[in-house]
């Protein structure tokens, strides 16, 4: 046992005062006798035995009452296991209650949070007359740097809410003892860390080091049972969304529970409107991928999302991404021998979907090259000054280039520049233009993701006929082969170049070398040729992604881009790259509380125009609601016994536990009833024992 005022004990000194007054305070009496004096003096020998134990009595009821009146006044605390109190001068009792978005989950009807808030307002009422107290959480607001009262962090828990922000235990300590560093650095603190402890986002626990100073509570606020889903990924069959043609857009949904969840709907809405339907069983930590076919009647971005009802955490039920249909494609043409019928000229100029531009090779601004999408050179024969140049800046930053040779390719001039690029062994295997020398081209492989989607099940087999065609160029390395001749030599390549792609072609694109471009495989090549060359930018960012790219061709130099919606609007850490605008999203604690960034569409905004609008989600991370158990934390901080871990927050009594192990069990209400017992027992013998 130990006294909080040790000091105040100086008053048992105070007990001698009854024990004097009792000593020295008798009677002097008289003897008188009598005549026959043996009846009197058996009753005078009885009542003074009588009166000895009264007074006896008494001075022990008056001592034991001031003892027990003192000893309260010392306030007496017992330590259940023994625990000395610090020497060190008292710091700061830090409260770290997580908010994240995880703590949506329920058990007992109640939120994670919501149980957490009221085990805080208890622990609370131990420190009610404390003015050293400190209050964290995931928003790490200014508000709660300070130290302040137990009736203010009460007030600030009845407007607290969910916060968009994770943080590791060790960002949460760091900014404890800062507080704590700044009150008092040689102080004893206590934190108190109420959380579900989640694997994904609390950090590496194994690096946490807790000062010597510090002394840590760790009280898990979680249940046996959880579970939830969420949307990890979402894309199409065809990248390239034309309006009015069918896609489908494939959803990975993970279920992060320890129960199968049986064929949970989902909806996909564009532009508000629910556009299609689907449906997934997903086995315990595991996922499925569900499927919707959808239409998109216009041209332009659309706003769309996957939707589901998943209780009770809800944060994650929605995952937002943006649809680009029938995005603008440029392709520039460079031709030295261009075919006389123009195939590829016909094919892009008709159709509003290309930007199409033609030139002679001869006669071109190397800059048009750096504004196009695809860049065709058909029939040259060699590739050489400012045309390689630009070819090969174009190519770096993540252009596409298809080649095809002229009748007579100086082979040096093409292997020197596709050579950089993996493909070797060019020679010219030309010979003669004779129709009979035509090989029949094979069908394409169905596996190749070239050509998924382009044709419908069941096309190649049976074909009535194949395109024939002669080989002018022949080579090896590392392209993939798209199209091939029936003996195996390389009709159409593709090699990949950084974000970029090289088609190369080993005849012209002339009847005469084979009827390819007359054929019905020559249309859906060269439309997805284009449409894998479309700079689209991805459905759907994550606000934890360093680095977002969007492409920008008439970007301004020194222009200032603002990401707004509805609710805020921010300007984020931004360069100019070439063409590429890179973006850099704020951390969370770098913005205000009320600038908290929230799942949905975002625009991206210069001189009052939209340029973009973005999908932007919440990480995984939170969705993922596997825990660190209360043993768990145990074996990992075995060797800090500076850190206490709880079983659980709704196991038994925390605050009494946090009691009578930590602060000790106050026992001055006991010793003050005992000081009224004895006080009233004074009182019963001066008025009952006569």
């Amino acid at each position: 046992m130990q006294f909080l005022f040790p000091g105040i004990l100086w008053a048992l000194a105070a007990l001698a005062i009854p024990l004097v007054v009792h000593l020295f305070n008798f009677r002097r009496t008289k003897k008188v006798y009598f005549s026959n004096v043996a009846l009197l003096k058996a009753v005078e020998t009885k009542s003074a035995s009588f009166r000895k134990l009264k007074r006896w009595l008494i001075m022990a009821a008056r001592m034991l009452f001031l003892a027990c009146l003192v000893i309260a006044f010392a306030q007496p605390v017992f330590y259940k296991n023994k625990i000395t109190p610090s020497t060190k001068p008292v710091g700061i009792n830090g409260i770290y209650l997580d908010n994240s978005l995880s703590m949506q989950n329920t058990t007992d009807n109640k939120r994670f949070l919501d149980h957490a808030i009221i085990k805080i307002d208890e622990l609370l009422s131990i420190f009610n007359r404390s003015s050293n107290l400190q209050l964290t959480t995931n928003d790490f607001d200014s508000q709660d740097q300070f130290i302040t009262s137990a009736k203010k962090i009460k007030d600030r828990l009845t407007t607290l809410d969910f916060s968009e922000s994770p943080r590791t235990l060790e960002q949460v300590y760091k900014r404890q003892h800062d507080i704590a560093s700044k009150h008092n650095p040689s102080a004893s603190n206590d934190f108190f860390w109420f959380s579900d402890f989640q694997k994904s986002t609390v950090g590496s626990l194994q690096s946490l080091k807790i000062d010597s100073n510090d002394k840590v509570h760790l009280i898990p606020v979680n249940a046996a049972a959880y579970q939830n889903v969420f949307v990890d990924s979402v894309w199409l069959s065809m990248p390239l969304i034309r309006e009015m043609q069918n896609n489908t857009l494939y959803v990975k949904v993970f279920n992060s529970g320890n129960k199968k969840v049986d064929k949970l709907p989902l909806k996909l809405y564009i532009d508000d409107i629910q556009s299609s339907t689907s449906s997934v069983s997903i086995e315990a930590n595991g996922y499925q991928v569900a499927s919707f076919t959808f239409t998109v009647k216009d041209r332009g971005i659309h706003q769309a999302k996957v939707s589901f009802d998943d209780q009770p955490i809800v944060f994650d039920n929605e995952y937002f991404f943006v649809l680009n249909a029938s995005p603008t494609i440029r392709i520039l043409h460079l031709y030295g021998q261009r075919s006389p019928q123009n195939y590829l000229g016909k094919m892009y100029a008709n159709d509003s979907l290309f930007n199409y531009s033609s030139f002679s090779v001869q006669n071109f601004d190397p800059g048009q090259v750096q504004n196009a999408d695809l860049v065709l050179l058909e029939g040259v024969s060699n590739i050489e000054g400012e045309l390689k140049s630009a070819l090969q800046t174009f190519l770096t930053a993540g252009g596409n280039v298809f080649v095809s040779p002229s009748e007579n390719p100086v082979v040096g001039s093409f292997q020197g520049f596709l050579s950089g690029y993996g493909i070797s062994g060019l020679q010219n295997v030309f010979e003669n233009v004779n129709p009979e020398n035509f090989i029949d081209i094979a069908e394409p492989e169905k596996s190749s993701p070239f050509f998924e989607g382009v044709f419908e099940s069941g096309t190649f087999n049976g074909m009535v006929s194949l395109p024939r065609g002669n080989q002018v160029l022949s080579w090896g390395g590392a392209a993939e082969k798209l199209l091939s001749f029936r003996n195996g030599q390389v009709f159409l390549s593709k090699t990949k170049v950084g974000d970029g792609n090289i088609y190369l072609m080993s005849a012209p694109l002339m009847s005469k070398f084979g009827n390819f471009a007359e054929h019905a495989f020559f249309v859906p090549t060269f439309y997805r040729m284009a449409s894998l060359s479309s700079k689209s930018e991805k459905l759907a960012y994550s606000f934890e992604d360093s680095d977002l790219q969007f492409y920008l061709p008439n970007a301004p130099k020194n222009a200032t881009y603002i990401l707004k919606n509805e609710k805020m609007e921010i300007i984020p850490t931004q360069r100019l790259i070439g063409k590429t605008l890179h973006l850099t999203l704020p951390k969370p604690s770098e913005l205000g509380n009320k600038n908290q960034f929230k799942a949905g569409f975002y625009d991206l905004v210069i001189n009052g125009k939209v340029e973009k609008t973005l999908a932007l989600n919440h990480d995984n991370m939170e969705s993922r609601l596997e825990i660190v158990s209360a043993d768990e934390l145990r074996k990992i901080f075995e060797n800090q016994p500076n850190i206490e871990v709880y079983n659980n927050i709704f196991d038994g009594e925390f605050i009494e536990a946090f009691r009578d192990t930590s602060l000790g069990k106050p026992l001055w209400k006991y010793f003050l009833i005992a000081a009224l017992l004895f006080l009233l027992a004074e009182i019963a013998l001066v008025r009952l024992m006569k």
